[in-house]
């Protein structure tokens, strides 16, 4: 991951800035974050396996959870673009759900290696 200055990742989907106005300090964020670490650990690979599977109806629940906590740590284009996924989860046929969460895994993703990240920082 590139960096602005030494030791300092670029944030691209954690957005700190939003986390901190919703949830007021740092170290409840940090005592937060692991949260949604472990959130998009367990949930990711779950819902791609679903998916794989034509299972939409499986997926959709966790789909709904990522979009439920998401709003709370993330910039709102990510937000909105699993929003989309998420609605979509509830009618669209497999193949669209499953192109839909293609595009948009390597965001989430992301968004994962950044928490991480951030979370290493002292």
């Amino acid at each position: 991951m590139s960096t602005t200055s030494p030791g300092v990742p670029v944030l691209v989907h954690l957005d700190i800035a939003r986390a901190l106005e919703q949830i007021g300090d740092e170290q409840a964020l940090r005592g937060m974050l692991p949260m949604l670490q472990e959130l998009l650990e367990r949930d990711l690979p779950q819902i791609a396996q679903l998916l794989d599977q034509q299972d939409v109806r499986g997926a959709n629940p966790l789909l709904h959870a990522l979009k439920g906590c998401l709003p709370i740590f993330c910039t709102p284009a990510l937000c909105a673009q699993l929003a989309q996924v998420e609605q979509m989860s509830k009618a669209g046929t497999a193949a669209e759900v499953g192109t839909a969460f293609i595009a948009l895994h390597p965001q989430l993703e992301r968004l994962r290696q950044e928490v991480a990240l951030y979370l290493a920082q002292p």
